[in-house]
């Protein structure tokens, strides 16, 4: 398992405290997070601005990426791709009793014609039900 430096050092990313906190708390979870579970779980460590920038440059160098789920706030999920040309095509799964979203990366999406005149950006799939944890 990675750790939250070797993560760093692989996407060549400053080390800072509150980096490697909020990776670790994605390592400690493995499901995908708010902006408000992290600043929860952080316990007032850093403050929300800091987390939200910090979440920013996460997405946009591939640590984790955005998350479809039903809330309507945006979830983060840990890249756990090794590669460096990876895709986020894969199912998310929303747990209707504990609430938790989580990827199924072994699940790719279908490949979709889209009708002509129509340019496709990205794709995601929730699927809702309930989860091996409260089965």
């Amino acid at each position: 398992m990675s750790s939250p430096l070797s993560i760093l050092q692989r996407h060549k990313l400053r080390i800072t405290d509150c980096r490697q906190e909020i990776i670790r708390e994605f390592l400690d979870k493995q499901v995908a997070l708010a902006h408000s579970d992290l600043e929860e779980s952080l316990d007032s460590q850093f403050d929300r601005v800091t987390i939200y920038r910090t979440l920013k440059t996460f997405v946009d160098k591939d640590v984790v990426h955005k998350v479809l789920d039903d809330s309507g706030a945006t979830k983060y999920a840990l890249c756990s791709h090794e590669e460096e040309d990876h895709n986020h095509e894969h199912v998310h799964f929303k747990c209707e009793i504990c609430g938790e979203t989580t990827c199924l990366e072994s699940i790719n999406l279908p490949n979709i014609k889209l009708p002509s005149g129509f340019k496709k950006k990205e794709m995601n799939l929730l699927v809702q039900g309930i989860c091996n944890k409260c089965h």
